[in-house]
């Protein structure tokens, strides 16, 4: 029997949060749901280190480390659901209502393509409203979800091609999120339906982070955006790499370089294979950023939501 809900965790050398993450789906027990594992190269393996009586999750392992990334691609491949709930391994579920409350929404409306949720403290305690997907305080279209925890549509994620593996770590959901509105699809913010992140501070470099970060923004920018605004998105967005390290109080001296190397190898591909987004999607993606668009969940017996 085909699963409704399948769970997908990425993990690298975090057993403790991996446990914990796997011991916190006991309350999604009743949807009965598919879980994958995604080892990113731990050492020593995950399957391994994880607890007894916890969930024996189907591990899917790669000795490179390609990164997260690619892992949740696998993931959403190998998934038997046609829903896939994405969790960094640092993530724990609170409540069974929350993923009821997802479902409730894909299964209403074909054109929503992902679910964005809260990001909680372990006690369920919200973060701040700018730590957010949105600062909505009711269900809401939003511009993009945060990683940390989403659940996905599995045929609207492949119709895709997923997430640009070249990415490999940090800024993914922004250029997957703008393609889908492209094609016509949403992403759902909802408020209520919080999951905890507990962030694990372990693998963590500031310096590396900023200088993805930059790389992908200036990547989904050459990517997507239409001519003329490309010429000087991927400008501005380079420049946010000299005003970010020194807010951060970062010392990076050669990061400038090393992303200025990671474009300039990319650039011609690039070139060849971008298929812009419309000027119509930028002006829809940039209303979304500055106001969310009010959502009304459809009751569970009804087709379409509306949310016009």
């Amino acid at each position: 029997m085909t699963p409704r809900l399948t769970i997908g965790i990425t993990t690298r050398n975090r057993a403790g949060s991996l446990n914990a993450c796997l011991r916190s789906l006991d309350l999604l027990a009743p949807l009965a749901p598919e879980i994958l594992v995604f080892d990113d190269g731990s050492s020593p393996p995950a399957a391994d280190q994880i607890d007894g009586g916890l969930p024996r999750p189907r591990i899917l392992r790669d000795a490179a480390s390609p990164g997260y990334i690619v892992g949740r691609n696998r993931l959403v491949r190998e998934a038997a659901a046609p829903a896939v709930l994405l969790l960094d391994d640092d993530t724990r579920i609170l409540s069974l209502e929350s993923l009821e409350q997802a479902l409730q929404v894909l299964d209403g409306d074909r054109s929503v393509a992902a679910i964005a949720f809260a990001q909680t403290e372990a006690d369920g305690r919200p973060w701040p409203a700018a730590m957010q997907a949105s600062p909505a305080q009711s269900p809401a279209i939003v511009a993009s979800f945060i990683g940390f925890a989403h659940l996905v549509r599995r045929d609207a994620f492949l119709s895709v091609g997923g997430y640009r593996e070249e990415f490999v770590h940090t800024g993914e959901e922004k250029d997957l999120c703008l393609r889908w509105l492209d094609g016509g699809r949403a992403v759902v913010y909802l408020p209520s339906a919080g999951i905890a992140h507990v962030t694990d501070p372990s693998g963590r470099d500031r310096a590396r982070y900023l200088r993805r970060l930059v790389r992908n923004d200036c990547l989904n920018a050459l990517y997507n955006d239409p001519l003329p605004r490309v010429l000087w998105t991927v400008p501005a967005r380079y420049a946010l790499y000299f005003r970010m390290r020194s807010a951060w109080g970062i010392r990076d001296p050669w990061g400038w370089a090393w992303i200025v190397r990671e474009l300039g190898s990319r650039i011609l591909p690039i070139v060849a294979s971008r298929r812009p987004v419309s000027r119509a999607t930028v002006r829809q993606w940039r209303a979304l950023t500055r106001a969310p668009r009010p959502y009304a969940i459809s009751a569970p017996a009804g087709r379409v939501a509306n949310h016009a």
